[in-house]
């Protein structure tokens, strides 16, 4: 078998399994890496769910709960619409709220189905609270492949919560991440956290390893299977053997009886 794994066919199949088998690693590695991402993600989620608010602060880890205390400014509310709750299309209401400071905060203060006349239609917006008001929330990350905003209706409205492009559009300084709010006492639906789907990263890990692993099985079978085949007869053996079985068709019957 030592003589047949040395052969260059063998060898050249061996660096080709073994490459193959290196990437498939690599691909679980990185699955795997994912995995431990989301479970974090998950595992703060989950723990912000009854964590105590801490005083906001534009540097808090995304999903810390806050709490803060400013005016609401409803005249540059921005929608945030193709946003599904339940299976239904509608707007999430993102409104500023001014801080003792100066600055802004954009709170997220819940979903609201699309008007009765359309899809793209202005919805009906409850207002947003007057006065000073506490909020209390969960800080998000602002979000990836965020597109221009557009004024529609007198309404800016937008179709991902990107602070960088809304920030512009507002007066004053804004907080470089968003909040959203967990009040539900009013007519709009609060945004739930949700959850990573991180089982489906470490499937993808575990399968990638199977698949190294599978590959490594293969070669060492196929080295096996072929070492153990009968070797086949030789050209010249062949050869002889055809002379013999015609030498044999030409004796005469009387020799043969003889």
């Amino acid at each position: 078998m030592l003589r047949l794994f040395l052969t260059r066919r063998w060898l050249g199949l061996l660096c080709l399994t073994l490459l193959a088998s290196a990437i498939m690693v690599f691909l679980g590695r990185w699955q795997w890496g994912r995995y431990e991402l989301r479970s974090d993600i998950n595992a703060r989620i989950e723990a912000s769910a009854t964590a105590q608010p801490v005083p906001f602060s534009a540097g808090a880890r995304e999903w810390t709960r806050v709490t803060m205390t400013g005016e609401y400014d409803p005249e540059l509310e921005i929608l945030i619409r193709n946003r599904t709750v339940e299976g239904r299309n509608g707007f999430e209401i993102l409104t500023p709220l001014r801080l003792a400071d100066g600055t802004a905060v954009l709170v997220d203060r819940g979903w609201v189905a699309p008007h009765p006349s359309g899809a793209v239609a202005k919805p009906e917006v409850p207002p947003a609270p007057g006065g000073t008001v506490s909020v209390v929330g969960r800080v998000r990350a602002p979000e990836s492949g965020a597109t221009r905003i557009e004024l529609r209706d007198g309404q800016w409205q937008a179709r991902r919560v990107g602070v960088a492009e809304i920030a512009p559009k507002l007066p004053y300084k804004v907080a470089p991440v968003y909040v959203t709010a967990d009040d539900e006492s009013t007519e709009l639906v609060p945004i739930s956290a949700g959850r990573e789907n991180d089982w489906l990263n470490l499937g993808y890990a575990v399968q990638w390893w199977l698949f190294a692993g599978g590959a490594l099985f293969a070669y060492f079978w196929l080295l096996r299977r072929e070492y153990r085949q009968p070797a086949p007869a030789s050209a010249s053996s062949s050869r002889l053997l055809d002379g013999e079985l015609d030498g044999e068709r030409h004796v005469p019957q009387e020799q043969r009886l003889g």
